[in-house]
């Protein structure tokens, strides 16, 4: 065997695609029966816009394109594209607009709430407001294209999976867990949310912790039906490639002023919709070492309040209630490692795992 892959979730199957791509044989050992962790308990929104500017929006852009091949290849089902950023406040209309004159605001357009109510009528852009669309997302079901994924990997490249296999020791390239040896010439750790485990002697010296976040699918009255994912201001002092432009501060203190407890529950809204007709709706945002696992009425009601204020929505039922987790803590989208010429060592730090998976596998690769 060429590789040893510990992890299976996306980004463990990102690397296997690539390093099968390349003509590696690949073995994917996981410590779970399948993937239950943050790999399918997110949107299944491949975002672009918005990721920090730099090396994090162009491996999200590169993903997206490798995410749009396996739609073909794999038969992953698109849910739909694009995203309708919605401004609500004056005050984001120039960070909207300031964003437009970057590199990634490239194919982006800024439309007034008439242009809105005929393009994406279910969007509460009203008078006065406007709404800026991208056409680069992508979205997925996460629950389903993840296992999807790593059947393909295994019916086209022959990728070997190891599950319920709980990885303990790495030399070399080869994996030892409690029941078996695994040989390889090489290896790459994806722990994702593992992060006392088998990485834990090389991440030590980051500040990594995990976040948890808290998700509802809604079901919508009969017929409602989105084109495209949803956001709105509080996105815009969240996601990276918004806040850090200058232009940002003034919405950030209003936001300060009108949306306090929001921002100290990091809720920011996301709206994409399924198959089925539901909405997967979030999120919020609670960092700790170890996250509790109960989650808070009063955060998902804050959310939905956010949902009923920017979609023509006053109805619906939620269905669904969950969290999840994921690791941050430092002031980086992912880390990669090379202890040494056999071993990789590859964390997304920011929660855009599904966004930038692919184009992160591509980098490693490409020094390795």
């Amino acid at each position: 065997m060429d590789l040893n892959v510990v992890g299976a979730g996306i980004v463990g199957l990102a690397h296997a695609l690539i390093a099968s791509q390349k003509g590696l044989r690949v073995r994917v050992i996981e410590k779970d029966h399948r993937c239950v962790g943050a790999s399918i308990r997110n949107f299944g929104f491949i975002t672009v816009t918005g990721q920090r500017s730099g090396l994090t929006w162009q491996r999200a852009m590169r993903s997206r394109d490798v995410w749009q091949s396996l739609a073909s290849e794999a038969g992953l089902r698109i849910e739909h594209c694009g995203l309708w950023m919605l401004a609500r406040q004056a005050l984001s209309v120039p960070v909207l607009e300031a964003f437009l004159q970057t590199e990634m605001g490239s194919s982006c357009e800024l439309h007034t709430s008439a242009q809105v109510q005929v393009k994406a009528p279910w969007l509460r852009c009203e008078d006065g407001m406007t709404a800026m669309y991208s056409p680069h997302e992508l979205r997925f079901e996460s629950s389903i294209v993840i296992p999807r994924i790593a059947a393909w990997l295994q019916e086209r490249y022959g990728v070997e999976f190891q599950w319920a296999q709980d990885a303990l020791e790495v030399q070399g390239g080869t994996v030892r867990t409690a029941t078996h040896r695994f040989e390889a010439e090489r290896a790459v750790l994806c722990p994702g949310t593992y992060l006392n485990g088998i990485a834990r002697p090389w991440l030590k010296d980051f500040a990594l912790h995990l976040t948890r976040l808290q998700m509802l699918r809604v079901r919508p009255p009969t017929g409602f039906k989105l084109d495209a994912a949803a956001m709105s201001d509080l996105s815009l002092v969240r996601y990276l490639g918004y806040a850090k432009l200058p232009q940002a501060q003034a919405l950030l203190a209003h936001l300060q002023q009108t949306e306090a407890q929001s921002l100290a529950d990091g809720i920011h809204l996301i709206a994409v919709q399924s198959e089925d007709g539901s909405l997967v709706v979030g999120d919020s945002h609670h960092p700790h070492a170890t996250p509790d696992p109960f989650s808070s009425d009063a955060v998902d009601a804050l959310i939905l309040r956010h949902l009923r204020q920017s979609l023509r929505l006053d109805q619906f039922e939620v269905i669904q209630r969950w969290t999840g987790v994921y690791p941050t803590g430092i002031d980086q989208d992912a880390v990669i490692l090379s202890p040494d010429d056999q071993l990789r060592i590859a964390v997304v730090s920011s929660g855009c795992g599904a966004s930038t998976a692919f184009g992160l596998a591509q980098d490693v690769f490409q020094t390795w």
